[in-house]
């Protein structure tokens, strides 16, 4: 990478800067999902790194510019993980995965405050650019860890049947916009009902996309679209499970 943004080396590369990398970043990300989702261990390993050649790309346009080089990025990594990590590299002891992220986040608090940074409301660590089911997970995962939370599962489906409630009513006679945001709020219990499930609902609706195309696709290729009925349709789409 140094020899491809130096002088005499890949003219695309070398006008590349941190803004121009960052659609990069995100695209190999999801290239890395699709392969885990699909079991593609060969694809997995070239897409790893690929992901890997994003941050080697941020850390020598920071070496440039003589911010920080990639040895720093894995030494703070290794240092990060062994301090927080005190029931594996210390004298601390943690039981269960609920212990460890208590205390993860623990450990967390308490470097930001060595380094002086001003506390901040507990989601604010929570980043906007989030995917949004990512970030109502987060939100409310931070809301509970302090006990601002439903006891059971079985309440978080009482709000939900709510929120549908509330859905239906709007359909009635709301405005466009309130609509929308009976539909998020629906949303967002749904997220919660998966966290008491713990069902990761960032994946859990990246597989059913995922089987919606595969089904969808065995209907295309057996109806004449557009032209085929509902009913032709939909037989084709109970058909498809039976062949997966």
């Amino acid at each position: 990478m140094a020899r491809l943004r130096a002088p005499g080396g890949c003219p695309w590369d070398r006008e590349q800067n941190f803004d121009t990398i960052k659609p990069y970043l995100l695209e190999e990300t999801y290239e890395v999902l699709d392969a885990i989702d699909r079991r593609d261990w060969p694809g997995l390993a070239e897409e790893l790194g690929d992901l890997m050649l994003e941050a080697v790309f941020f850390a020598q346009m920071a070496s440039e510019e003589n911010k920080f080089r990639i040895d720093d990025s894995l030494d703070a990594v290794n240092d990060k993980l062994m301090r927080r990590h005190p029931h594996v590299f210390g004298d601390s002891s943690a039981k269960t995965s609920d212990d460890v992220k208590r205390r993860w986040e623990e450990i967390k608090a308490d470097e930001k405050k060595s380094k002086g940074v001003p506390a901040q409301g507990r989601l604010d660590s929570v980043p906007r650019s989030m995917p949004a089911l990512v970030e109502a997970q987060q939100l409310s995962s931070k809301a509970a860890a302090v006990g601002f939370d439903w006891e059971h599962a079985g309440q978080v489906l009482e709000k939900l049947d709510e929120e549908l409630l509330e859905l239906a009513e709007a359909r009635e006679g709301a405005s466009q916009a309130e609509i929308e945001s009976e539909v998020g709020d629906l949303l967002f219990v749904l997220v919660n009902l998966a966290r008491f499930l713990k069902v990761d609902p960032e994946q859990a609706l990246r597989k059913t996309n995922a089987k919606f195309r595969k089904r969808f696709g065995y209907v295309e290729q057996r109806a004449q679209l557009p032209g085929a009925s509902l009913d032709e349709m939909e037989a084709l789409w109970q058909e498809s499970k039976t062949v997966e």
